[in-house]
């Protein structure tokens, strides 16, 4: 079984809460609430979606760690590792 890129399935799962977004223009460390115009609910699904494609649990006090690109990619390598 291969391990999932977690930065090509984060993006890939933002992109379907923000179909608008331009990633590409979205700075490692920014803060994706901003940059993308995504809202706490948005979040949300989106820790549900992360949570349904890799099989890891998130729980709600590390939300603030998926906010950023880098961030989120850091975690859920943490995460895939661990799990």
């Amino acid at each position: 079984m291969t391990t999932p890129d977690p930065r090509a399935v984060f993006e890939e799962e933002l992109m379907r809460i923000a179909p608008d977004a331009d990633l590409a223009d979205v700075g490692p460390n920014e803060d994706l609430r901003e940059a993308v115009d995504i809202d706490s609910m948005d979040l949300l699904n989106l820790v549900a979606a992360l949570h349904e494609r890799l099989r890891i649990d998130i729980p709600e006090t590390d939300t603030p760690r998926l906010t950023t690109l880098a961030g989120a990619e850091a975690y859920l390598r943490e995460r895939l590792a661990s799990a």
